[in-house]
């Protein structure tokens, strides 16, 4: 089982490593970094750094982990990158729906393959589909998401780098809030992150704030306004249980 830190999931699952960056929020990506380091120690699905590449005998890792996890899936890339085959896809979601008993967070910044490809899908409750924003030029990425049929739609502005103003929320289930982390970390208001913690609050939408960043995150927190904001879907806890 390949645990997580990530605050908001519990096991991550990558089928598909690598990606190639398309817009701001992708500068400084921690993927990419921890890539190049598997690279250098040797790691033999990152021997070509952080190209794309899909991964055959980690494919069906998650029919092999008996306990129900929460699952993040491909956290080492994206998997409705141009370069990851429609055909691999369509397998990682056949695997998906046969080990049922877990539940599946994919996150994309590519929203416009994710709905061009959103009818071949096998969409079921126990995957979740969310997109990632960055500041308002790419609130276009919720409102393709809100046009698939996937059952829990999220989105997760992280890193949030501008403000978002007005955010479409019909239809979704779930908002993760974070600021960036790591090396040329840049900075997070808390007006953004109130505005869209205001936002949910009204429509009822279950928000969780991951953390403000900064190159030390442990020091600088997940308080936002003295509470700690841990709110997940359907009423489930952070974590499901170990």
């Amino acid at each position: 089982m390949s645990y997580s830190r990530i605050e908001w999931t519990e096991s991550t699952w990558n089928p598909v490593t690598g990606c190639s960056k398309v817009s701001p929020g992708c500068q400084n990506c921690y993927a990419e970094r921890m890539a190049r380091r598997l690279q250098s120690m040797g790691q033999i699905n990152y021997k070509h750094g952080f190209k794309v590449a899909v991964h055959e005998e980690t494919l069906l890792l998650p029919l092999s982990w008996k306990k129900p996890r929460l699952i993040f899936v491909n956290s080492m890339s994206d998997l409705f990158h141009r370069n990851v085959p429609t055909s691999f896809i369509l397998r990682v979601f056949e695997v998906m729906l046969a080990a049922d008993w877990h539940q599946y967070q994919i996150l994309t910044k590519r929203s416009e393959r994710l709905l061009e490809l959103d009818s071949r899908l096998p969409w079921t409750p126990h995957i979740w589909m969310g997109v990632s924003v960055e500041d308002r030029d790419y609130v276009s990425r919720i409102r393709d998401l809100q046009k698939t049929h996937a059952h829990l739609k999220y989105v997760s502005f992280e890193p949030l780098l501008g403000p978002v103003g007005r955010i479409p929320l019909k239809g979704i289930g779930w908002v993760i809030v974070g600021g960036e982390s790591g090396p040329g970390a840049r900075s997070m208001s808390s007006e953004w992150v109130i505005s869209i913690r205001d936002q949910c609050q009204r429509t009822e939408v279950p928000f969780f704030f991951k953390q403000w960043g900064g190159v030390n995150k442990k020091k600088a927190g997940r308080l936002l306004e003295g509470k700690t904001y841990d709110e997940m879907p359907n009423g489930q806890s952070k974590k499901m249980d170990s």
